[in-house]
């Protein structure tokens, strides 16, 4: 007979090596007694939803590989959900972690089903997003039992962790209006929240129901992802009062959670001066006792509509470096359009480069094999392997392959032909004659 237990967090506090944790343990080049340790702690998230039948494991937490989520989801201006599935089995096949249903239009459940019965990575929604369209009604019509229900029935269809803006209060009301930020708030979900509590005049659902939300999610296994509603929409707002005050009280959350044995990730910004991403991991670390970081970039300058993908890339990799375990990713289309499927594919990249660089700098293991394999390949001028070590191999060979050099069997390229130092060194290493002309 099978042991008990209720969550991931909760098996390893019992000591019970779950499948999931087994997996995982495997790809971090980990050793099993560590993991649940860590599990046990709620240093590392494994989000595992019992109704995610078909899902591959991973875990999220800063000693691990930085894992990678993906944005996605109809709108009201762009509703085809085949194209929405092309885009996931588009992250997938790319190496995306976690895919985020944040669909805003039509009935959501058909394609949130069809995801966690056929995607094997973790799947995450916003159920305030879900319950205006679900339910059809205005905002403010809604009930804190509306709102709590559609939580529920996110779990029931298999959700691995939902993100609650939990953090905002009817005091963030007064501080947003006292302490006048440039951007206000502008987390979609956060912007719901405070609109039914300014409309209402009732405390967040979402805080003050948080006891039966947590009976929720240790019910299904769902992790919940405190929402970083006051999240800096500008660099002008970054690191301010509204925004550690919340975290602060993400703090409280999460041990609350932990307590019922509900494991937790924190999100963080957001736009923030490369000068202080670092401080801002540490902050976290410090008041969110080391649970799991999941940040949105952060993106470090304001003014590069249509590169977002590199903004959020540069203050990505530092943001892991310091101790994000989980990186949103930001595409080329963010502040000006729903992401088409290139779109998702260059963030995707963006993203991926980001982590793994953050992820050599802390020395997690196995790293830098790729990278040391393409080294050889590369003094080897072998172009096979190194396609084979390359990221986005398509891509690269597509660039060689559209412009090679005049000899079709030279085995430089055509950026230095036969002045290529790796080509002259091995030469001159073995003896060879140097031809140049």
């Amino acid at each position: 007979m099978s042991e008990i237990y209720t969550t991931q967090m909760d098996a390893a506090r019992r000591g019970i090596l779950t499948p999931q944790i087994k997996i995982v343990a495997e790809k971090e080049h980990m050793e099993e007694s560590r993991l649940m340790q860590l599990v046990a702690e709620g240093k590392v998230a494994i989000c595992a939803n019992k109704n995610h039948k078909c899902l591959n494991p991973e875990g999220v937490g800063s000693m691990l590989r930085t894992k990678i989520n993906v944005n996605l989801g109809v709108s009201r201006d762009c509703k085809d959900y085949d194209i929405e599935m092309e885009k996931v089995m588009s992250a997938v096949n790319l190496g995306a972690e976690a895919i985020m249903d944040l669909s805003s239009h039509g009935d959501t459940r058909p394609f949130r089903r069809k995801l966690t019965s056929e995607c094997p990575v973790m799947i995450g929604t916003v159920p305030v997003y879900d319950s205006v369209i679900h339910y059809q009604r205005d905002l403010a019509t809604l009930t804190a039992k509306d709102f709590i229900d559609v939580v529920r029935m996110h779990a029931e269809d298999g959700v691995d962790f939902v993100t609650l803006h939990c953090g905002i209060t009817r005091k963030t009301i007064e501080q947003i209006r006292t302490h006048k930020r440039e951007m206000n708030i502008v987390s979609r979900g956060g912007s719901l929240v405070f609109a039914w509590m300014s409309m209402t005049g009732k405390e967040n659902p979402f805080y003050e129901y948080f006891n039966e939300i947590l009976d929720i999610c240790e019910k299904y296994d769902v992790t919940i992802s405190l929402g970083d509603a006051c999240r800096p929409g500008c660099l002008a707002d970054a690191t301010d009062v509204c925004q550690i005050e919340e975290l602060v009280r993400l703090g409280e959350l999460t041990k609350r959670a932990w307590a019922h044995n509900v494991q937790v990730m924190v999100e963080g910004p957001g736009h923030v001066p490369l000068d202080q991403v670092a401080a801002n991991m540490q902050i976290q670390k410090t008041i969110c006792m080391g649970a799991p970081f999941y940040v949105l970039g952060p993106l470090v300058t304001d003014i590069a509509p249509g590169y977002d993908h590199i903004t959020a890339a540069i203050g990505g990799a530092v943001a892991a470096m310091n101790g994000a375990a989980f990186l949103c990713y930001v595409t080329p289309a963010e502040h000006l359009a729903l992401p088409n499927v290139e779109d998702v594919r260059q963030g995707i990249i963006a993203s991926k480069i980001a982590a793994h660089a953050a992820d050599i700098a802390k020395g997690i293991p196995g790293a830098r094999e790729r990278d040391d394999a393409m080294a050889k390949a590369r003094r080897n001028l072998d172009w096979d392997a190194q396609f084979a070590c390359a990221l986005d191999a398509k891509t690269a060979k597509q660039i060689r392959d559209s412009r090679k050099p005049e000899d079709d069997h030279a085995d430089t390229c055509s950026m230095c032909g036969k002045f290529c130092a790796v080509r002259s060194m091995n030469k001159a290493l073995s003896g060879e004659y140097i031809d140049i002309l």
